[in-house]
């Protein structure tokens, strides 16, 4: 009987090996003092971490990247969370449940499809090539995100505090400012945090709405793996890795502070 345990435990083990090994192999060549991407390592040094936040390209990137994600995060969370406020409760009507599908297809669309009509569609309008284009491109792929987050956080709200707090005079504005919004608060911080990464990581999109000047960090990753395979781009990997386990961190320990609040 103790054979399936150990199994699951080994099998465990073994998926989480496969999935972490490329990672290792490449972050321990952000600190090389090479210029090519080959082991052994010759000396460590932090010389690519410096080019990240000195060279015009990469530290143009990450400003770029910092603001779209900024603004995709904020426009995506509130749009999804208004969204799942209105899907609420509504699960067994076949209209909702459409919308509900309507909300989660640009999950499973290829994004080169969005950006052709994307693409399109911004020159029209001329948003082609501008910061609002692809903060409205990115907040098209976050919000499913922020959809899946806040849903579930609002599943589990128990619907008698709400009529409590309305039963004892509180306006629906109240209810929904006082009771629902703070206990649904971990799902939309989740999900803002799945919103940001989401426009963070995102190429294919910004490679069809975004210009010389829009710019970010995974365009310029991709630009320079096709240009020139430089050690900076592991550089650039370990922040993003980094920064994802910060935040994600953050995320659990707020998550906490909540369930115990």
């Amino acid at each position: 009987m103790r054979t399936l345990p150990i199994g699951k435990a080994v099998f465990g083990t073994a998926v989480v090996i496969f999935l972490m090994a490329p990672l290792f192999a490449i972050l321990p060549l952000a600190f090389t003092d090479s210029i090519f991407l080959n082991y052994p390592i010759p000396d460590f040094s932090f010389r690519w971490f410096h080019e990240l936040f000195t060279a015009n390209a990469w530290r143009r990137s990450i400003i770029n990247s910092l603001l779209i994600g900024t603004g995709t995060t904020i426009l995506a969370t509130v749009l999804g969370t208004i969204a799942s406020l209105g899907l609420r409760g509504n699960s067994a009507s076949l209209l909702f449940s459409v919308f509900r599908t309507v909300f989660l297809l640009p999950m499973v669309v290829p994004a080169v499809v969005l950006g052709v009509g994307m693409q399109l569609m911004f020159a029209q309008y001329g948003l082609a090539n501008t910061y609002v284009g692809v903060i409205i491109a990115h907040t098209v792929i976050a919000i499913p995100f922020v959809v899946v987050n806040v849903s579930a956080a609002l599943q589990g709200i128990d619907r008698r505090l709400e009529n409590a707090a309305a039963s004892l005079g509180a306006s629906p504005a109240v209810v929904l400012r006082q009771v629902t919004l703070p206990l649904a608060m971990p799902g939309i911080v989740s999900g803002a945090v799945f919103a940001f990464a989401t426009s963070l990581d995102e190429v294919v999109l910004t490679l069809f709405v975004a210009g010389p000047n829009q710019r970010t960090v995974a365009r310029q990753m991709f630009s320079t793996i096709r240009e020139n395979i430089s050690p900076a781009i592991a550089a650039a990997a370990f922040l993003f890795i980094v920064g994802t386990v910060v935040i994600a961190g953050l995320v659990l320990l707020a998550q906490k502070k909540s369930q115990r609040a």
